[in-house]
């Protein structure tokens, strides 16, 4: 499918939804857009300079960025965000979106119970490091196809520069329209899923995992607390990957959109919820 008719497609889609801001989609290239949002060029980072005792976290920490926080000023601008291994600005979002392999045992700490002895007392997201290590080698994110992540609305690709995974910002009623229209498009009842992980990991790293798998999953995200203030109130996030997406296209049609009156009732629900938001624009 052209990127134009991909585009024009989209378009229905949404107006189905009731949805006003057009989803992103995410690449990897050697070169960033203008004026897209990403982190300052950070210190060195490695497993190898972590296990020599040769990495200052200190100076890891003060260039933090995070993905979705980029993410969340390119939506807003309408413009381009971007992560590389050298401007990582999180160690773990460097991690999930194939920047940097193999992972720091410093986020098996971060992200569950600390470190025994320090004041780092650690997110509690996971129970203890080794559950949170088992996590980080699942994912394992496959070699990055370039020097960047780039995510960017869909409406900046062409069809030299196509989109390998396409991401929607949706609240609820909106999530339940991409939801049962994946399932009517594949008539697979497990065809969306959503693992634990960062907002970055649902987005990037869990949907490179299925697609490394052969398998056409949409992964909702966007319950890690870190990434919270960086979406709106009630908001998830819904990623499929381009093959997915371009056969939920093709169905709608023949889909609840066009037929019933079942997604008619939600839809008005939508109206409601863009008007309490002062979001009809």
């Amino acid at each position: 499918m052209s990127m134009q008719h991909l585009l024009n497609e989209t378009d229905i889609l949404l107006k189905h939804l009731g949805l006003n801001e057009e989803p992103f989609g995410i690449h990897y290239s050697d070169t960033i857009p203008d004026n897209a949002y990403g982190p300052k060029k950070g210190t060195p980072v490695s497993r190898e300079l972590e296990e020599q005792g040769a990495l200052d976290m200190q100076a890891v920490m003060s260039t933090f960025s995070c993905v979705i926080g980029n993410i969340w000023l390119a939506r807003k601008k309408h413009a381009a965000a971007y992560i590389s291994p050298e401007e990582y600005g999180c160690v773990g979002g460097a991690y999930y979106c194939s920047m940097m392999k193999p992972h720091l045992r410093f986020i098996e700490h971060y992200v569950s119970t600390g470190f025994e002895g320090t004041p780092l007392d650690g997110e509690r997201y996971m129970p203890g490091p080794d559950a949170m290590r088992e996590f980080m080698i699942k994912v394992n994110p496959r070699k990055a196809a370039a020097t960047y992540c780039i995510f960017k609305p869909l409406s900046h690709f062409t069809d030299d520069d196509k989109p390998e995974f396409v991401v929607f910002f949706a609240r609820p009623e909106v999530l339940s329209g991409l939801f049962t229209h994946a399932v009517f498009t594949t008539g697979d009842m497990e065809c969306v899923t959503s693992p634990f992980g960062a907002g970055c990991t649902n987005i990037v790293g869990w949907p490179l995992y299925y697609k490394e798998q052969g398998l056409e999953k949409a992964v909702i995200g966007g319950f890690d607390p870190s990434a919270r203030k960086f979406m709106k109130t009630d908001e998830l996030t819904f990623t499929v990957p381009l093959s997915l997406y371009n056969k939920m296209l093709s169905t709608l049609p023949e889909s609840m959109f066009n037929h019933g009156s079942s997604w008619q009732g939600v839809r008005k629900k939508v109206d409601r919820s863009a008007r309490a938001w002062d979001e009809t624009k």
